[in-house]
């Protein structure tokens, strides 16, 4: 029995020695964390932030601005959307979808395609017909390009009265109050509302045509 040493209990390791907890590769996260970030081989393929925010923008039917889109998607911040915006982007443009995502009226929407427009304009609901009298389209064209405006500068530039055809665009949702001038009496003063940028498919007052561009919006506006 000689030469044989007793066992000893095993000594602690050195805390301090041991190698500090590392986050697993991106590659490796999904299997270990069963994360819902899994690479697809499909470069069509949606993750989960990017599905959520492309449903958002489906549903929506009006223009959303990045800080809502960021909350109704669960996003973490607007930066975030501007992102995925771009990547939606750039999957429709090589996917050849008939839809596209446009910056309008301060916000961004999911919209089809121009060349699709004959067709899909056989299912408009009469409450969506926006068609304007021609009285209507210049109104609208000097309220657009002057605002914001008295009723009676409008009345001077084209000769008529406006009340009732400043009613109906108002009605519309395109013309709105937009205050008060300094003037004897106060008059109201006129000017577009943000569903006027939407339907004219405008990011802001400043995209309005300008000069040779003019004749060309009031054909447009029929």
């Amino acid at each position: 029995m000689t030469g044989l040493r007793p066992i000893q209990p095993l000594a602690r390791c050195d805390a301090s020695r041991l190698p500090g907890n590392e986050r697993a590769p991106a590659a490796l996260r999904p299997w270990l964390y069963n994360e819902d970030a899994a690479v697809s081989s499909d470069p069509l393929a949606r993750d989960k932030q990017l599905a959520a925010l492309e449903a958002v923008l489906l549903v929506a039917d009006e223009p959303l601005a990045t800080r809502r889109l960021a909350q109704a998607a669960g996003l973490r911040d607007a930066a975030v959307v501007r992102r995925l915006l771009k990547k939606l982007q750039a999957l429709y443009e090589r996917d050849g979808t008939a839809f596209q995502i446009e910056e309008i009226a301060g916000g961004y929407q999911l919209l089809t395609r121009p060349e699709y427009h004959r067709w899909l304009a056989h299912l408009r609901r009469g409450g969506m017909d926006l068609r304007l009298s021609a009285p209507a389209r210049e109104t609208l064209a000097i309220v657009a390009y002057r605002q914001p405006i008295m009723r009676a500068d409008i009345e001077a530039i084209r000769g008529v009265q406006c009340s009732e055809t400043l009613r109906l665009l108002m009605e519309k949702g395109l013309v709105r109050i937009a205050g008060r001038h300094d003037s004897l009496g106060r008059p109201v003063l006129y000017g577009t509302t943000k569903k006027f940028l939407q339907v004219f498919g405008l990011r802001t007052l400043k995209d309005l045509p300008r000069s040779q561009a003019f004749t060309q919006v009031k054909q447009e506006m029929l």
